[in-house]
């Protein structure tokens, strides 16, 4: 398999303080596999997929980040999604004054530049994916996630991912806030647009989105660092026993606040 992401021993820090976050992640994606990352609440999960996406409200104090091969650490936001890194949010920003559909389309135009689709063929693709995703088309006139449920919010991160066509996609627990009906439809979305070489980085605090995209590898993530790889019968240990389970069998001490 090929490398498409590998993190080497990465540590971060919030800008302008001095306590560490990251602590050492070592993790690699290969082309074409989903890892499901899990971990309790304030464990850092969210802060590795914000150092990934090289949000610079965090710096890297050491360690490095390849994608395919060569380090982005130095690259910009916009950079590194050029290259073809997709993050999704926990808690989607409202943003006034640009339309969802019109967001859609100068994102692919900027991000594959090469590509000559027609506007004619994009729109066909847009509605399709919505249609899939159960939003109508009013949907795609609205100003992005300005007065959109929950859902709508999260469906809409995977309405970018499938248009946009990343090579890795970071989930940052998409399936939070969601009933069973709207974390089935994502679930289903989320295999329907991955294509064979896409990776895929899936945090959650929970297995049950797990029961529907079905992952290569399972990683414990607990205070800013990958405590135990696994399959996905990892996942179904930690929702029957708890993450508190692991403080005896590795002697860490968990805290879930």
């Amino acid at each position: 398999m090929s490398a498409l992401l590998e993190i080497q021993d990465l540590r971060a820090k919030v800008r302008d303080e001095d306590v560490e976050i990251l602590k050492g992640v070592n993790l690699t994606i290969n082309k074409g596999e989903i890892h499901a990352l899990m971990g309790p609440n304030g464990s850092g999960k969210s802060t590795l997929a914000h150092v990934i996406m090289g949000n610079p409200k965090y710096q890297v104090t050491s360690g490095d980040i390849l994608f395919e091969g060569q380090s982005i650490i130095d690259l910009s936001t916009d950079e590194r999604a050029k290259l073809g890194l997709f993050m999704s949010f926990q808690t989607p920003e409202e943003v006034e004054g640009i339309k969802m559909r019109q967001f859609l389309i100068n994102s692919f135009r900027n991000i594959h530049k090469e590509d000559k689709i027609t506007l004619l063929e994009l729109n066909k693709v847009i509605s399709q994916l919505s249609q899939n995703l159960d939003l109508n088309g009013e949907f795609l006139e609205r100003y992005i996630n300005t007065g959109f449920s929950g859902g709508e919010k999260k469906k809409s991160e995977i309405l970018q991912m499938g248009f946009l066509k990343p090579k890795l996609s970071i989930l940052d627990e998409i399936d939070s806030g969601l009933d069973i009906d709207a974390l089935r439809i994502v679930a289903e979305n989320i295999n329907r647009v991955k294509t064979g070489n896409m990776g895929v980085l899936l945090i959650t605090h929970y297995q049950r989105i797990l029961n529907f995209v079905v992952p290569d590898y399972v990683h414990i993530y607990i205070d800013g660092k990958i405590v135990k790889t696994g399959s996905e019968e990892l996942a179904k240990e930690i929702e029957e026993n708890g993450y508190s389970t692991l403080e005896q069998e590795m002697g860490i001490t968990i805290s879930e606040e």
